[in-house]
């Protein structure tokens, strides 16, 4: 018997003797390794937890102790909402911009972040960041009396209007 099939049938005996190493190799339900090669599949069955997707508190605190994160970063977006609602529209913009680097922020220095771990930590943190940038550079542009003044968008918009 080849060596191979006799570990998997070693294991098949003994499931609980299996040390699953990645969760691309955890074992099928017949306590058989899925793959032992490093190789992506051609197709791709399942997906893996984002890094940092672990839980941000200890696992005996109370569901909100362990997904504080998000509900920070969720929390100032609906503060946010509220805000541009009631027609304070710029600093709610503002806001929401922030709690997206917020987010972003946290993802970069936190090892674990619970739910707010999308993707991979740097498409995340991008993604985040970009967002929440653009949202507060927007704000800062609003019209009437904007905070901020870039000249070359003017110049931009008028050539292109005109």
């Amino acid at each position: 018997m080849h060596a191979e099939h006799r570990e998997h049938a070693e294991h098949a005996e003994h499931p609980e003797d299996l040390t699953v190493r990645d969760p691309v190799s955890a074992p099928d339900a017949e306590g058989r390794p899925r793959r032992i090669t490093r190789r992506f599949p051609l197709f791709t069955r399942d997906t893996a937890r984002p890094e940092g997707g672990g839980r941000a508190a200890a696992g005996d605190a109370p569901a909100p102790a362990r997904q504080w994160p998000i509900l920070l970063v969720v929390g100032l977006v609906g503060i946010g909402l509220l805000l541009t609602a009631l027609d304070v529209f710029r600093w709610g913009t503002l806001l929401i911009g922030a709690a997206l680097l917020a987010g972003a922020a946290l993802r970069w220095v936190m090892p674990d972040v619970g739910m707010l771990a999308v993707r991979s930590r740097f498409t995340d943190i991008t993604t985040y960041g970009v967002l929440g940038l653009a949202i507060v550079l927007l704000a800062l542009m609003a019209q009437p009396k904007p905070l901020l003044e870039i000249p070359f968008l003017k110049d931009t918009l008028h050539f292109t209007v005109s």
